[in-house]
């Protein structure tokens, strides 16, 4: 009897202490949320300063430092459609100290590249999907086009007398091409850039004459004529744009992109504290200064959970991979 009731205390210390770390854990993990940020947060851009990513992230990372108290850094760290900065991210302390803005650019270059450094559903963690935007279709003013049907009969007429340019190898822009000219029956040819923000120059200077890029960039080349825009790339036309036609609708049937953004950071990253961040974004980016300042811009605010985001980046990913393989593109 006696043996048996020394084993029944061993057992019940040992749930006691059991009980006490699990409590003890659960304090720590919530005492480490609770005093983060309490030093600055880096926050890498994966494109170069001035594009459409930069802007976002720019965004959001004043709205956070005003709010925490502590600097929200914005770190470009451009090249390899994103990966550079991705795996940057991905190897960081897990501390919750390095958080990312990614694109549905990087949601394509994880689809159809197996040879990446990372994995973005292993080795990265989603915060929140932070906007969504529209890309707009413009040409330099030497290609003698005013509507995509012209651009179409133009480049039919003259084959590989037309360049596209991007971001950079198999992001978004490139996709957004490379559709484009599938859909069409219209071959263009890919020329890469190391950001957003290097295309539209390019394009003013002749070097490209097709780009697919957001609104923040094109916009002062609008404004000073050097290129010509011709139709958005949404499924519906943009209230902020009225009189420009989507692709769809202008002579490329079934063609829609849609650029988003949003923040991930390393997979092991406490969830406290990822949870923090992501309410935080959330509001960051609903805010009336950032809403102002992103709608001029065509972006719309959407700040989902870490689940809802990890959610989307996988189907996303599924629906590049179907598309490239229907399509029967070559994405080199």
């Amino acid at each position: 009897m006696g043996a048996w009731l020394g084993l029944a205390q061993l057992a019940a210390l040992f749930i006691g202490a059991f009980a006490w770390h699990i409590q003890s854990s659960f304090a720590a993990r919530d005492n480490v949320a609770m005093e983060y940020p309490n030093k600055p947060i880096r926050f890498i851009v994966p494109f170069v300063p001035g594009g459409g990513t930069d802007t976002v992230a720019r965004v959001i990372a004043k709205e956070l430092t005003d709010v925490w108290g502590q600097p929200v850094v914005a770190d470009s760290r451009p090249g390899a459609a994103g990966a550079i900065a991705l795996t940057t991210t991905a190897q960081a302390n897990p501390d919750g100290y390095t958080i990312c803005l990614i694109s549905a650019s990087q949601s394509v270059n994880s689809a159809i590249n197996p040879h990446l450094p990372y994995d973005i559903e292993k080795d990265l963690q989603a915060i929140t999907q932070a906007a969504s935007i529209f890309y707009v279709l413009s040409v330099a003013n030497s290609v003698p086009a005013t509507s995509v049907r012209e651009l179409i009969a133009y480049a039919k007429a003259n084959p590989g007398k037309l360049n596209f340019g991007s971001s950079g190898v198999a992001g978004l822009q490139h996709l957004a091409g490379e559709m484009f000219g599938h859909l069409a029956g219209v071959k263009l040819t890919h020329v890469p850039y190391k950001g957003g923000a290097a295309l539209l120059p390019a394009m003013a200077a002749g070097d490209v004459q097709v780009g697919f890029t957001a609104l923040v960039n094109v916009r002062p080349y609008i404004a000073n004529g050097r290129v010509r825009v011709l139709a958005v790339t949404s499924k519906k036309r943009v209230a902020m744009m009225p009189d420009w036609p989507t692709v769809d609708e202008a002579g490329v049937p079934g063609y829609e992109i849609d650029q988003w953004y949003g923040v991930v950071t390393a997979a092991k990253v406490p969830r406290a504290i990822v949870r923090k961040l992501s309410t935080a974004i959330a509001d960051a980016i609903r805010s009336p200064e950032a809403v102002q300042r992103l709608s001029g811009d065509g972006s719309v605010p959407v700040g989902s959970s870490p689940e809802q985001f990890a959610v989307y980046i996988t189907s996303e990913m599924a629906k590049w991979r179907k598309l490239v393989k229907s399509a029967n593109l070559v994405l080199n």
